[in-house]
């Protein structure tokens, strides 16, 4: 199966279930489809922290500032997180920019959103270098612009995740989502019963 534009091969990967959650091929997925457990509690990885910091560094080098805006979260802040915004617009709208508890990337100590969450980021000269360089340094963007119908997500242009360089190469290379590349969906089961 091809993704239809490109030609990559798109092929549904190994799936293994662990402790904290499930991996395909050795990459932890975590999206509305992939679950983790409550009590996974990494923290920010290492390999992320030293990663951004030679992204940052690297586009300090051109004049331009990024720094992490949010980062990890633990299982107990994304349910206030997600209970607030399902008081204030309610579950359906909530669910395109709001991960429900455990279904977080930032749970993960993976994912990193750059400066600030707004809209407007993407505008910016620092947004445009990101989306341009950050594979360089095994980040993807990604809830990419064009793409909500696969991450189940609007596009955010703050949002990293590593995923290391060569992967994050290659999926910046044929333009993919995660879910693309992992050949896994991502939609919730069923309604929010918080």
């Amino acid at each position: 199966m091809t993704d239809g534009k490109t030609n990559y091969q798109i092929a549904v990967r190994h799936l293994e279930q662990r402790q904290e959650g499930t991996y395909a091929d050795g990459i932890l997925i975590v999206n509305k489809s992939y679950p983790l457990s409550a009590d996974y509690d990494p923290g920010l990885q290492p390999i992320t922290k030293d990663a951004f910091q030679k992204l940052s560094d690297a586009a300090a080098q051109e004049g331009l500032d990024l720094y992490i805006g949010s980062d990890y979260r633990d299982y107990a802040y994304q349910v206030k997180i997600y209970n607030n915004y399902c008081d204030l617009y309610g579950s359906e709208q909530a669910d395109s920019f709001s991960a429900r508890p455990g279904y977080s990337e930032h749970q993960t100590g993976l994912t990193i959103d750059c400066n600030t969450i707004d809209d407007a980021f993407g505008d910016t000269p620092e947004a445009a270098w990101l989306a341009q360089h950050c594979a360089d340094y095994g980040f993807i963007i990604r809830f990419p612009k064009g793409k909500e119908d696969i991450t189940g997500y609007q596009y955010e242009p703050w949002h990293i995740r590593y995923v290391g360089v060569d992967i994050a190469k290659e999926i910046q290379k044929y333009d993919l989502t995660l879910e693309e590349y992992l050949g896994v969906d991502s939609v919730y089961a069923a309604p929010w019963q918080g």
